[in-house]
């Protein structure tokens, strides 16, 4: 059985068992999975092939980094449409964020400065800041719904939007960065991160692999503490409550 067979055997197989478990468990989001499977594969193709020709003419680096950038802050913007002018807030936070650490990284430079360095960094860096985007935007809505009467009470009390939704702003920012700070604290512990991964398999050696994972997890703390302090700003200052959802009697 050649390689390619058995990989995709292999990734029908795993999807098949997501599936069935969410399938026995009644749990609605089998489509979303295959989608999702499929899109990974499709989409990874064609960043493989595409980054060939990147690795081969770096004038085109710029072109990659911006692609990702856009595709990485229209996915954010997309989950926070109950914020007006969501699409801008998350272009400046993810921009913020993106753009300082990457500086750092690759400016000082803290890691080999080559174009596939800059298109790998570039890429995790992105898709952190989209995470933290998304996970703030989120937060900070559901808590302007959830704690609606204390806003409109701070409100009545002559604060402004911003001083009334301070702490709902605050809370959302530290919640998103759970993720990334639960992934730097138990690394190597608990898991192996695949940029130390995908740098063994690469043929790096181990301390080589180590230094990488080490830049990219602070790396991303940077980011992702930028994107999200930044977009809890830009969306802390709300002229209208979002609408409380209602759930259908049954």
């Amino acid at each position: 059985m050649s390689p390619s067979v058995r990989l995709a055997v292999g990734l029908v197989a795993l999807a098949t068992i997501a599936v069935v478990v969410l399938t026995v468990a009644r749990v609605g989001q089998r489509r979303a999975v295959l989608v999702a499977a499929g899109r990974a594969v499709l989409q990874l193709t064609v960043v493989a092939l595409a980054l060939r020709g990147v690795f081969a003419a770096p004038v085109f680096v710029a072109l990659a980094v911006t692609v990702m950038f856009a595709v990485a802050t229209w996915t954010a913007a997309r989950r926070l449409r109950g914020f007006r002018g969501a699409g801008r807030a998350v272009v400046l936070a993810c921009g913020a964020g993106a753009v300082v650490t990457i500086g750092v990284i690759y400016g000082l430079p803290v890691l080999d400065r080559s174009v596939r360095t800059l298109v790998a960094v570039s890429g995790i860096v992105i898709g952190g800041c989209m995470t933290a985007a998304t996970l703030t935007g989120r937060r900070l809505l559901d808590g302007l719904r959830r704690r609606r009467e204390e806003v409109e009470a701070w409100l009545a009390l002559g604060a402004t939007p911003r001083v009334a939704v301070a702490a709902i702003a605050r809370d959302a920012a530290a919640e998103a960065l759970v993720p990334g700070l639960d992934q730097t604290r138990t690394v190597g512990l608990v898991t192996l991160p695949g940029a130390f991964v995908g740098a063994l398999l690469g043929g790096a050696g181990a301390v080589d692999a180590a230094r990488f994972q080490i830049v990219v997890l602070v790396g991303l703390l940077c980011a992702q503490s930028l994107t999200s302090v930044t977009l809890a700003w830009l969306l802390g200052a709300p002229t209208t409550l979002p609408a409380v959802e209602t759930t259908a009697a049954t």
